[in-house]
């Protein structure tokens, strides 16, 4: 691919395959293809399985209904776009196929793994208020720019290649993380057993009970005034970070150094190996300490420390499974559920023998370094396919 020299203010893209010089063309999706808005399903033609596909709004699975067996509306190669909500995003469909309400239909000679990445990469344009919706004369509205065919047809083979990438990165991820909770659910005991269903070899001996508050020490940290915040420092987590993973992401609070060094000295601060459980909001997500500093909001967190017990088991056992249903059902509140201290300290823990534990716990936390390594790369490629649509379209 050759790179554009930016001062050179033609209608051509940033980034381009060799042999390519010639300006791109501006052109309005109507004038370039017929746009048709999806309908209702036929339920008596309304098939499990079947030959032509009845796609609706949604993105997932293909965004797939059910199927015709010998009917369809349009056929491929087509472009669909949502229409409704989450409007704008293109999809290409290589099978004849009937749309349903709130999704259109693009039918055109362009290449559709190309038309599907210029309508993604175009401002969405909807002039309605409330839910957003996005008409067929608005989407014909979009002006896009398009190369001669033989280069939208490399383009077009280069994205779709991308994608294929991206799709077997998600499906690894995704098996990685059905796996992760059949494991799960399979390498503790149900309710009233005393072993699991599952379990490494050379353990044999029951598992013992035991509460939660017996094998560790519950606590909350100390309250932080809006007027101890400053513009940098160090990082002051919520429950907001643990639950999306901004830990590892753009910080928004900080505490200054000696305000830190104030509570370290007085109350003290979590140390490596504690855990972390969001307490209020999205309940029981759980983030184990690495050896950053930082400090964290009472009442949205609670803080497991000095454990008896394996800290990578104790992660795991809340983690899903029966572990998890105990930590939720824990939560008091009617409208507003909450997980207080009083309450987790009561919740009972299956506890199997020391070694057994660690056992558990290291092959968790290996199943977790796995799906985190995937989940990165699927991460980097996404945003590698953010970066080239910047520059590969004019």
């Amino acid at each position: 691919m050759a790179k554009i020299d930016d001062s050179v203010k033609k209608k051509v893209p940033e980034l381009r395959f060799k042999g390519f010089t010639d300006e791109w063309e501006q052109r309005k999706l109507s004038n370039e293809s017929t746009i048709t808005a999806g309908g209702d399903v036929d339920k008596s033609k309304l098939k499990e399985v079947g030959e032509y596909p009845i796609f609706a709004n949604a993105l997932t699975n293909d965004g797939t209904v059910g199927y015709y067996d010998s009917y369809y509306r349009v056929e491929a190669p087509a472009v669909t776009v949502t229409g409704r909500g989450d409007v704008g995003h293109a999809k290409a469909r290589k099978v004849n196929f009937t749309p349903v309400v709130r999704l259109l239909a693009v039918k055109s000679n362009h290449d559709v793994d190309f038309l599907e990445n210029a309508i993604n990469n175009h401002k969405v344009l909807v002039e309605s208020t409330g839910v957003p919706q996005l008409t067929a004369p608005q989407l014909g509205n979009y002006k896009i720019f398009f190369p001669t065919g033989e280069e939208e047809q490399k383009i077009g083979s280069f994205f779709k290649q991308l994608d294929k990438t991206i799709a077997l990165h998600q499906h690894k991820l995704d098996l990685l993380k059905e796996q992760k909770k059949g494991y799960l659910q399979k390498m503790f005991p149900k309710n009233g057993a005393k072993v699991p269903e599952l379990r490494f070899a050379g353990f044999a001996d029951d598992w013992e009970e035991r509460k939660l508050g017996e094998v560790a020490t519950l606590s909350s940290s100390k309250r932080i005034h809006l007027s101890d915040y400053v513009t940098e420092g160090i990082p002051f987590y919520r429950g907001s970070e643990i639950s999306t993973g901004g830990i590892t992401g753009n910080q928004e609070l900080f505490i200054s150094q000696e305000k830190f060094d104030e509570i370290k000295e007085k109350y003290g601060v979590p140390s490596e190996g504690d855990i972390l459980v969001t307490a209020v909001g999205t309940l029981g997500n759980l983030w184990k300490v690495d050896s950053r500093r930082f400090y964290y909001k009472d009442g949205n967190l609670i803080q497991i420390s000095k454990m008896q017990v394996n800290s990578d088991y104790l992660l795991t056992y809340f983690t899903g499974g029966i572990g998890k249903k105990r930590l939720l059902d824990s939560a008091a509140g009617s409208n507003q559920k909450a997980l207080t201290m009083v309450k987790m300290r009561e919740i009972t823990v299956d506890f199997p023998s020391e070694d057994e534990q660690k056992k558990i716990g290291a092959f968790f936390k290996s199943l977790d370094d796995t799906i985190a390594l995937h989940q990165r790369k699927l991460d980097l490629l996404k945003e590698q396919k953010k970066g080239f649509l910047q520059k590969m379209f004019v």
